[in-house]
C-alpha cells in the first residue's frame, strides 16, 4: 500500500536539510577528484553509464537520498504505475508508456483489450505498413515509391519523434537502413508548414496526421494546408495520408487516410515516442527492426528502474540529485548539455518532458505546495552552446546544474586529425575540460577572470548513439522525471497548464472578446 506525502512532511527531507553541504571545489580537486570519479559511476543500459562525481554529494548525502527514495516509497510508486493502477489522478487514467517497450510486471486490461497485446498489434501494424511502403508494395497514384515522409503534429506529437528521428539519421546513413528523408510540421505559424512543403517533392511525400484527439487546432489547420498543396499538385490527398490518432477520434475510421494507427488516453504526448506516434514516422525512416532496436533500449533502461538500492538505480539517483538540487541546495534551473550533434533537439524535447510533467503548484490532491517543484530546463549541444551561454553557467550570479550527454565515438565514418587530434577527440576534450572547469574553477587576482567553480554537473557516456543507446537514454529521462514527480507529490502525468490559452485563444477567433484581450487583439489585426 503506497501512501502520498508532500515532500515537506518526509522525515528524510529535513534531515537532508541538516547534512553538511559539500564544497564541490575541494573535493573534485586533486587526487580526491580523480578517486570521486573512479566511485561516483553507476551503469545504465545498453553500456552507458551515469557519473555523478561532480555532483555535490557525498556518502551522508547519498545516505540521506537512500533513506528518501525508501520513505517516498519511489519503487513502489513505480511498480503500482505499470501494473496499471491510476496514478493520473488529474485525468483519473493509468499512465501505460512503458507497457509500449515491454510488460514490466501484471498484464494491464482496460477498455476490454490488454494493453501490452494492443500496443504490440500496433507496432506489427505500423511494420508492415512500413514495409510495404519500402518495397513499393504501396505507392503514390503514379506507382512511384514514396522518398520523404512529413509527421503533422505539436508538442510530444513532433518534439519527440523530431529529436529521435535527427538522432538516429546519420547513423542510419551509415548503416544503411536509412529509407526515406522525415520531415516535421508543428507550428500554426504558415511559415512553418509552407517552408516544409516547399523543400519536398509533394508527390513522392507520405503524411503522417498525429492527434489523439483528432481535434487538435493547430495540427487540424496544417492539414488542411497540405490536403490544398496536394489537390493543387492534382493528387489526392487520401492516397497521401495516415493518422495517428485514438480509436473513438473523428479520424479513427475516417475515409481521408490509407491508414489509422491507434494510441490512447493512458499514454500522454510527451512520453509517446514509444508509441505509434514515434513508431510510424521511426519505421518509416529508418525501418521497423531500427525502431524494434530503439524499443528494446528502452525496456531495459526500463529494468533498472525497478531496483530498489538507489546506486543501481540511475533514473531514480539522477532524480534524487535533482531533487536535492531544487529543494535544499536552492538551484532553480538544469541545463541539459548533449555533446553528440545528433541530439540537437533533444533539450527541446527534455524541456516539454520535464516542464510540462512537473510544472505544478499544487500536489495530486489539488492543494497549494509550498516548496519549489519543477525546474526550467533548457539547453544546447557543446560544442556550440560553449560560445553562447556557457559564460553565464561559469560566472554568472545563479549556479546551474549542468546534465552533460557524450559519447566516445561519432556516429559517422568521417573525421580529420587537426594538430595531432581528431574531431571527435576534441569534442570528448571538451566536455572533460568542462566539467573540471565547473567543479573547480580558477583563481585569479584579476576577478574578470577568476573563477569560483563548485558548479555541478552530471554526465551520462556512451560508446555511440545508435537506436539502443538512443531509447535508453529517453527512458532514464523519462523516469527521472517519474520519480521526481513522485518525490514532490505532484502528477506528472496531465498538463492544464495548457489549456487556458487555447481557450482563450478560441474566443479571439470567434470576435468574443473585451478588455485587454481586446486590444491585444485589435494590436495584431485580428
Amino acid at each position: 500500500m503506497v501512501t502520498w506525502k508532500n515532500l515537506d512532511t518526509v522525515q528524510a527531507y529535513d534531515e537532508l536539510t541538516k547534512v553538511a553541504q559539500v564544497n564541490l571545489a575541494e573535493v573534485m580537486s586533486g587526487a580526491s577528484g580523480a578517486e570521486r570519479v573512479k566511485k561516483y559511476s553507476v551503469p545504465m543500459a545498453e553500456g552507458l553509464s551515469y557519473n555523478f562525481a561532480a555532483k555535490q554529494v557525498d556518502d551522508q548525502v547519498l545516505a540521506g537520498l537512500s533513506k528518501l527514495a525508501e520513505e517516498t516509497q519511489l519503487t513502489e510508486k513505480f511498480e503500482a504505475l505499470y501494473n496499471g493502477e491510476v496514478i493520473n489522478t488529474g485525468e483519473k487514467r493509468m499512465v501505460l508508456h512503458h507497457m509500449t517497450r515491454g510488460q514490466l510486471g501484471d498484464a494491464v486490461v482496460a477498455d476490454g483489450v490488454d494493453k501490452r497485446e494492443f500496443y504490440v498489434k500496433q507496432q506489427e501494424r505500423i511494420a508492415d505498413l512500413a514495409n510495404k511502403v519500402h518495397s513499393g508494395e504501396i505507392t503514390n497514384a503514379a506507382g512511384e515509391k514514396f522518398t520523404t515522409v512529413v509527421q503533422i503534429g505539436i508538442g510530444g506529437s513532433d518534439l519527440g519523434p523530431r529529436a529521435m528521428y535527427l538522432a538516429l539519421e546519420n547513423w542510419a546513413k551509415v548503416q544503411g537502413t536509412f529509407k526515406m528523408e522525415a520531415k516535421f510540421i508543428s507550428n500554426v505559424d504558415p511559415d512553418d508548414a509552407s517552408a516544409v512543403l516547399n523543400s519536398i517533392d509533394v508527390a513522392h511525400s507520405l503524411f503522417i496526421l498525429v492527434s489523439k484527439s483528432g481535434t487538435t487546432l493547430e495540427t487540424l489547420t496544417n492539414e488542411s494546408f497540405v490536403k490544398d498543396a496536394l489537390k493543387n499538385a492534382g493528387l489526392d490527398p487520401a492516397k497521401h495520408m495516415i493518422a495517428v490518432t485514438s480509436e473513438t477520434s473523428p479520424l479513427a475510421k475516417s475515409d481521408d487516410y490509407l491508414e489509422a494507427f491507434y494510441m490512447d488516453d493512458y499514454i500522454g504526448g510527451r512520453y509517446s515516442s514509444t508509441s505509434a506516434v514515434g513508431g510510424a514516422v521511426l519505421s518509416l525512416a529508418f525501418g521497423p527492426e531500427v525502431f524494434a532496436e530503439f524499443l528494446d533500449g528502452a525496456a531495459e533502461e526500463d529494468k533498472l528502474a525497478k531496483n530498489k538500492e538507489l546506486l543501481k538505480n540511475p533514473a531514480m539517483l539522477d532524480a534524487l540529485i535533482g531533487v536535492y538540487e531544487r529543494n535544499v541546495l536552492g538551484y532553480n534551473t538544469t541545463a541539459i548539455l548533449p555533446y553528440s550533434q545528433a541530439l540537437s533537439r533533444f533539450p527541446a524535447h527534455l524541456q516539454q518532458l520535464d516542464m510540462e510533467s512537473n510544472g505544478k503548484s499544487v500536489n495530486r490532491f489539488g492543494e497549494p505546495v509550498s516548496y519549489p517543484t519543477g525546474p526550467v530546463i533548457f539547453g544546447e549541444p557543446g560544442t556550440n552552446g560553449q560560445h553562447s551561454f556557457y559564460q553565464l553557467l561559469h560566472q554568472g550570479t545563479d549556479i546551474i546544474p549542468l546534465q552533460f550527454v557524450g559519447f566516445k565515438n561519432s556516429q559517422m565514418a568521417n573525421d580529420v586529425v587537426i594538430q595531432d587530434s581528431t574531431s571527435q577527440q576534441k569534442l570528448c576534450a571538451n566536455v572533460a575540460a568542462q566539467i573540471v572547469a565547473f567543479a573547480c574553477g580558477k583563481v585569479d587576482e584579476d576577478r574578470n577572470k577568476n573563477f569560483e567553480g563548485g558548479r555541478p554537473s552530471s554526465i551520462i557516456i556512451g560508446d555511440q548513439l545508435n537506436p539502443k543507446t538512443l531509447g535508453a537514454l529517453l527512458a532514464h529521462y523519462e523516469n527521472k522525471v517519474m520519480f521526481q514527480g513522485f518525490v514532490w507529490n505532484v502528477n506528472s502525468f496531465d498538463q492544464e497548464g495548457v489549456q487556458l490559452g487555447k481557450v482563450l485563444a478560441k474566443r479571439v477567433l470567434a470576435h468574443e472578446t473585451e478588455g485587454a484581450l481586446k486590444e491585444f487583439s485589435d494590436l495584431l489585426n485580428i
